[in-house]
């Protein structure tokens, strides 16, 4: 890999995703950061020009694991998956488990892959903490474990390809502060940052309560639930009866798409406005047609590319970056129509894919 260092991250990150970058049949290369030392958010980064591998030497056979399948967002790194499988001439096999309560059958479904005869693993992980000693029993037969987008706490996992959600949650909080800095006009939040207990849902909740912090904010409510849609419409109905007042809602991106027709219907678009903690195709059209704020993207496409490369890399013995993920920015409803999407989002009507030939 092609190593650079600078110290303009975000703006390097911004103009990388609007110039294309992220096509299908050229997507890299893609600037993202690498800490260092490796899975530890709080690790030092430097700017990275990642470029995977032309091909790889042989039709590997990798398993790929997700939480589930619900929403737009997974479809986005499926596409990344599937696509870099078929650029790279691998096998993969995908697996969902059907939302975040289900780590059993996550861990099951694992194991069923590995069974089968999965030369690594990517997963996408329920559970911050709860898939440890699968990850252990996998690494002990020398298998490779790459750990996308949500997080896993292990230290015997090969490879990561994510970034923080921390950062995320950061980021739309200090959007949110900066329309309402501390002596500036006072407003009333609610907060939705997703499944009680995923990694990604914990450090988003860090970052967002964190930036928020000392701002003109009154955070009212901050209320988890699982990302289907209407696990998070009921959220937002139950909060809007318990504070008629509210002036924002922030969260998932399901949130975000929930909330807008019940605003709609209640006659209160113009008194609460949504703003996204990451990124859909959903959540695109909302800031295009005025009716979502912002939302930070981190390029989901990129990390399910990038996992998949990683775990070739370590299949062949060759060079890899251990923990890299595409670095953030916000899209909003100023920028919006200069951003390139297909770094982020599966192109319209594509349908997922579970296997790979």
């Amino acid at each position: 890999m092609k190593l650079t260092v600078s110290t303009l991250l975000g703006t390097a990150a911004v103009a990388i995703a609007m110039t294309g970058y992220a096509a299908a049949d050229s997507w890299y290369p893609y600037q993202v950061e690498s800490w260092n030392p490796p899975f530890n958010m709080e690790s030092p980064r430097k700017s990275v020009d990642y470029t995977p591998l032309d091909k790889a030497s042989k039709p590997w056979e990798i398993c790929v694991s997700f939480p589930h399948m619900k929403d737009a967002y997974w479809l986005g790194v499926n596409y990344g998956v599937s696509e870099e499988a078929k650029r790279l001439g691998v096998k993969m096999q995908l697996v969902e488990a059907g939302g975040y309560t289900e780590l059993n059958t996550q861990i099951s479904q694992i194991e069923d892959c590995v069974a089968a005869g999965a030369n690594a693993v990517v997963i996408g992980a329920i559970s911050f903490d709860g898939l440890n000693n699968i990850v252990s029993e996998i690494r002990g037969k020398g298998i490779p474990v790459i750990d996308v987008i949500n997080g896993m706490s292990s230290p015997e996992l090969s490879a990561k390809s994510l970034v923080s959600f921390g950062e995320m949650g950061d980021k739309a909080g200090s959007f949110l502060a900066g329309l309402h800095p501390a002596g500036g006009t006072a407003a009333k939040a609610a907060w939705f940052p997703g499944p009680a207990g995923a990694g990604w849902v914990e450090a988003g909740n860090t970052g967002f309560s964190g930036a928020i912090k000392g701002s003109a904010i009154d955070l009212v409510e901050t209320k988890y639930g699982d990302t289907g849609k209407e696990a998070q419409a009921k959220l937002v109905e139950d909060t809007l009866e318990a504070h008629p007042d509210l002036n924002y809602i922030v969260g998932t991106a399901v949130t975000a798409e929930a909330a807008i027709p019940i605003l709609r219907a209640r006659g209160l678009t113009d008194q609460v406005k949504v703003i996204s903690y990451y990124f859909t195709p959903g959540v695109d059209r909302g800031i295009s047609r005025g009716q979502i704020l912002a939302a930070p993207t981190d390029s989901t496409v990129i990390q399910g590319r990038i996992a998949i490369d990683q775990a070739v890399r370590i299949l062949e013995g060759k060079d890899h970056e251990k923990h890299v993920g595409p670095a953030l920015f916000v899209v909003t409803q100023k920028n919006h129509g200069d951003f390139d999407a297909s770094s982020t989002l599966a192109p319209d009507g594509f349908k997922p894919v579970f296997r790979v030939e």
